[in-house]
């Protein structure tokens, strides 16, 4: 029935498609890796750029909150929380997957009536100032451990003065904050 010729063809060809399938990967790695991979020390091949500032120490450059609302847009701030609408509503009393942020800033944290709280917001701060918002926004599962907040934060310190200068804003009650000494 089989012919053996028939057989010896097919093993080969089998044998010679994984020949070349597992030279293909080892060549791949040698182009993509070079000859050292997993060896020593690799140059990064391009910089992300995070929108942190560092000094020649390795430390972020701490910038002060007060000269980040000084320069605040709350036109720009309305665009980037357009990011926030899907849970937050900005309308007084109307409470989405999280509470209204009508009059956010200068109210005291966890205190919207008939929104059940998971009591992480209160161990971090009493009062949301803008300072508070800021640690907040930057990373609330980091600023206030076991929030329910899935939101993983605002990376760049400018959108955060920019979204809490808007909020301020909505109430026509502007938070005056006290320059440092």
């Amino acid at each position: 029935m089989f012919d053996t010729m028939t057989m010896t063809k097919a093993v080969g060809g089998l044998c010679g498609s994984l020949l070349v399938l597992l030279m293909g990967a080892w060549i791949a790695e040698m182009v993509y890796f070079g000859d050292d991979h997993g060896k020593g020390a690799h140059k990064k091949g391009y910089a992300i750029d995070t929108g942190v500032q560092e000094d020649a120490g390795g430390a972020a450059e701490e910038i002060s909150i007060f000269d980040m609302m000084a320069a605040a847009d709350a036109e720009k701030g309305r665009k980037v929380f357009a990011k926030c609408k899907a849970c937050h509503k900005v309308e007084d009393g109307v409470n989405g997957t999280g509470p209204h942020l009508y009059g956010v800033v200068g109210r005291a944290v966890s205190s919207v009536e008939g929104f059940n709280y998971s009591g992480a917001l209160s161990a971090a701060a009493e009062v949301w100032t803008p300072e508070t918002l800021n640690g907040f926004l930057a990373a609330p599962k980091r600023y206030a451990p076991g929030t329910s907040m899935a939101f993983v934060g605002l990376r760049k310190p400018e959108d955060r003065a920019n979204v809490i200068s808007y909020l301020d804003g909505l109430d026509g009650d502007v938070f005056e904050m006290e320059p440092p000494q």
